[in-house]
């Protein structure tokens, strides 16, 4: 069941129109009035001002805010993650007045000193990927958002800075980097293996990163080092075409196993194959050929259906011959990848199993208390919990982990889904997810993570706020209402700006 409405301000609320039923292809769809979406994405602009209010207010520059006590975190080396991936959110917004509090912010970090290990992968998606989207999109359409063109040029001067801090870590005799890095001492934890998505989800924010400054070293360490995965070695690190094994040996690029998942850990890899060729077509069509090769591997071997409820669709994992019957909330992705590569490739195939898997993400969001996904969940049917039992009847699946700590993929597959079909019903499970969230996780001053999404209230909250809050679950929930602009995705192969894996769009090199 669907939590009760959120608690907005009344002007918000009073520009949310009714929903008008109307018959389209046979199935009944909503057709929401321009002020209606209006006033939705209104709601969550406000949303997006109070958590950042929040944050100005109690924890910048830090990293997170505590939105139950009130303090803050830094556990992201302390350069103030939470206002760098809040900066492409802010701009698509219109926000001009966060957006050059985030300016000055960002024009004055010290990339070059920090007390704690860095992660290379974490640094990227948010930091260095943050940046460069700030930059594409204040040098492009949105540029009249700022005033001084020298607080834009920082972005890149500063990106190119964080990444002559970060590059040693690339200093590896395969080029595989290494993801946990000491930037003082150059050295690092000592891992022999790096995961699928540490490795591959670089060489978009790198490879932009060079395209905007002419210097090719950064696109080169980042392409090489995915370059063992698009020719997976040996031949038992790839179980089926295009499915490959999760851990990479540092030493020489080579797979330490087989074992096949879109879970996080491996997520962004598959992720980062297609939008590469968005990116650009010309240079990656073999990421795109990896694509579709992982693609249609996994409509064959890795989607389930639950027994209990046979017309819902996720994707299990495989290792050594066997199928974990499991999912998590960061998998719901997947649905949005599939959506992407069959509206950019043209094939229907894609787009209509991407939709499988938006409806059954959709339906671990609809069936708890809270109206929120799970962080992890299961249908195998030997393993289901006594006390979830007429639960997993009933839903299809059972609860592994009730947490919900803010995060975006299954309003992030619902965008692509109304982006990609128009069709309203993906907007309204937006709308649904976002009140949820905002009903159960804000405070009084930001949104924090809750326990358990299948009790009353959410179970208990913890004091953290992660920093993609802003970058993606504001951004993507606010995108679906918002007015068509060059950065929203486009139907084909007409987009102009493509998201990385913290929905920072980066403008494509081909415009």
């Amino acid at each position: 069941m669907r939590v009760s409405p959120l608690s907005l301000s009344l002007s918000a609320l009073a520009l949310v129109g009714p929903i008008l039923a109307v018959p389209h292809n046979g199935q009944t769809e909503g057709v929401r009035s321009q002020s209606s979406n209006q006033g939705r994405a209104a709601a969550v602009k406000e949303a997006f001002q109070h958590a950042w209010t929040g944050y100005m207010k109690y924890a910048f520059p830090h990293d997170e805010l505590h939105p139950v006590s009130n303090g803050y975190g830094d556990s992201r080396n302390g350069w103030g993650a939470s206002a760098v991936d809040a900066l492409s959110t802010a701009i698509v917004m219109g926000d001009k007045h966060a957006v050059n509090q985030i300016l000055e912010h960002i024009s004055k970090i010290n990339y070059h000193y920090t007390p704690d290990e860095v992660s290379l992968f974490e640094t990227t998606i948010r930091y260095l990927a943050g940046m460069l989207s700030g930059y594409d999109l204040l040098k492009g359409p949105a540029s009249g958002l700022v005033s001084n063109p020298k607080l834009v040029d920082a972005l890149l001067s500063q990106s190119k800075s964080l990444a002559d801090v970060l590059k040693f870590a690339f200093d590896t005799p395969s080029g595989v980097p290494y993801n946990n890095i000491n930037i003082t001492s150059h050295g690092n934890d000592g891992s022999t293996t790096s995961g699928l998505a540490v490795t591959g989800t670089l060489v978009m924010e790198w490879t932009r990163l060079s395209d905007l400054t002419g210097d090719d070293q950064y696109a080169k360490m980042s392409q090489l080092a995915e370059s063992y995965l698009l020719d997976p070695q040996p031949a038992s690190g790839e179980p089926f075409p295009g499915l490959v094994g999760s851990n990479i040996n540092i030493s020489n690029g080579q797979f330490a196993d087989g074992s096949v998942t879109w879970n996080g850990g491996d997520d962004s890899f598959y992720e980062y194959l297609i939008k590469m060729y968005v990116y650009d077509p010309k240079r990656f069509a073999t990421y795109k050929d990896r694509w579709v090769l992982a693609a249609e591997s996994t409509i064959k071997h890795l989607q389930s259906h639950p027994k209990s409820r046979p017309d819902l669709t996720w994707l299990a994992s495989y290792n050594d011959g066997d199928l974990d019957l499991s999912s998590q909330h960061l998998t719901c992705f997947d649905g949005g990848s599939f959506l992407l590569g069959g509206t950019v490739l043209g094939r229907q195939d894609f787009i209509d199993f991407g939709l499988k898997l938006v409806n059954g993400c959709e339906e671990t969001y609809n069936q708890t208390l809270t109206g929120i996904g799970p962080d992890s969940f299961g249908w195998d049917p030997n393993s289901v919990p006594s006390s979830q039992k007429a639960f997993y009847e009933r839903a299809g699946y059972y609860i592994s982990s009730g947490l919900y700590d803010l995060r975006p993929e299954v309003i992030e597959s619902f965008y692509y889904a109304y982006r990609v079909t128009g069709k309203q019903i993906y907007a309204d499970w937006v709308w649904n997810a976002f009140k949820a969230i905002n009903a159960t996780c804000r405070t009084d001053s930001g949104f924090a993570a809750v326990s358990n999404v299948n009790a009353t209230g959410g179970g208990s909250k913890y004091d953290n706020q992660e920093s993609f809050l802003y970058a993606e679950v504001m951004k993507y929930s606010y995108l679906t209402f918002a007015e068509d602009a060059p950065w929203q995705v486009k139907t084909g192969g007409n987009n102009t700006f493509v998201f990385n894996t913290e929905a920072h769009p980066l403008r494509v090199s081909h415009t």
